[in-house]
């Protein structure tokens, strides 16, 4: 067991999620105080003292991006200056991701701004789940845990018991995670080949496949404006499918995503709570929770027991 004190921080990203992650837990939230200057400026102050205690910080830098980001980064520069003894940024969603690398010439490689940023304010660790791409890992020079959502997808997909299930990819990068899906549920496998002319616009090719005929689950990481999924929910239809549902660790959902969803063919939406979601009328989307996975991966980082067995 790590010799300090175990001290749950949130900002306002997701601050229900560290919440239910702080009851698993049977602790509660360090009190915080956060507010904004006229100007927009952000004014943090940690509310209690910290002092070799280890410190873990629960913010995904989702939509608002940037002030989110800014919050998580204040937050471990205010705990390293108060001589927190080790501080791990918990975020459940990371921001930038899909900025990996340069795919044109005089762009940033985003991802690795904001590796550097969290690394130089004074993180010791990383809490991750579902990377965009597991090699934003490598743009650490301090150890990252990377967590998965699929056991919890997988379970509530076998509970539903489902006949003549295929799993299906929305893209060739998705196959790996697709594939564990299949295995695990001894499903089929497809995957679609598209094309993306521009940034958020996808243009759908084919199916690489058998789904007629079968209930099909399209798998991926996130959902955004929802384009991609809704496109492929479409063609999986018009080749004969059953019922189409989604798994995605990240529910974005920006701008008027959850109406395109919600009037699409689409039977369910299923997300977790790595990024929090407004309360409506949306009855397709399906929200679980992470928070004991990432409550027991506290634990077990805290009490420096392995985090990759949870997965095994």
């Amino acid at each position: 067991m790590f010799d300090a004190e175990m001290l749950l921080f949130s900002g306002n990203a997701n601050r229900k999620l560290a919440e239910e992650i702080a009851v698993y837990l049977d602790t509660s939230l360090s009190p915080v105080e956060i507010t904004n200057f006229v100007d927009g400026e952000i004014f943090l102050k940690i509310l209690e003292n910290v002092r070799g205690a280890d410190a873990f910080v629960i913010q995904p830098t989702c939509p608002p991006v940037n002030d989110n980001l800014m919050e998580l980064l204040l937050m471990v520069d205010a705990l390293k200056r108060a001589s927190a003894r080790r501080i791990t940024a918990v975020i459940p969603y990371y921001g930038y991701a899909r900025q990996d690398r340069k795919t044109e010439p005089r762009v940033p490689i985003s991802a690795k701004v904001v590796a550097n940023l969290i690394t130089v304010a004074g993180v010791n660790r990383v809490l991750v789940i579902d990377l965009h791409v597991g090699q934003i890992q490598g743009f650490f020079d301090i150890p990252v845990d990377h967590m998965f959502a699929a056991p919890l997808m997988i379970e509530y997909i076998r509970k539903k018991q489902l006949k003549d299930l295929t799993i299906l990819s929305p893209d060739p990068g998705g196959v790996e995670r697709a594939r564990a899906f299949a295995k695990r549920l001894d499903a089929n496998l497809a995957i679609v080949d598209k094309r993306r002319p521009e940034r958020n616009v996808a243009e759908l090719m084919h199916i690489v496949g058998d789904i007629e005929g079968r209930n099909v689950v399209i798998v991926d990481d996130m959902i955004d404006t929802g384009g991609t999924i809704i496109q492929a929910a479409d063609a999986i239809k018009k080749g004969g499918a059953k019922d189409v549902y989604v798994c995605s660790t990240h529910g974005v959902f920006s701008k008027d995503a959850r109406e395109k969803l919600e009037k699409s063919v689409l039977k369910e939406v299923i997300v977790t709570n790595t990024i929090p979601q407004k309360d409506g009328k949306y009855s397709k989307i399906k929200m679980l929770s992470i928070a004991s996975l990432l409550g027991e991966a506290i634990k077990r980082i805290h009490n420096e027991s392995s985090v990759s067995s949870l997965f095994v």
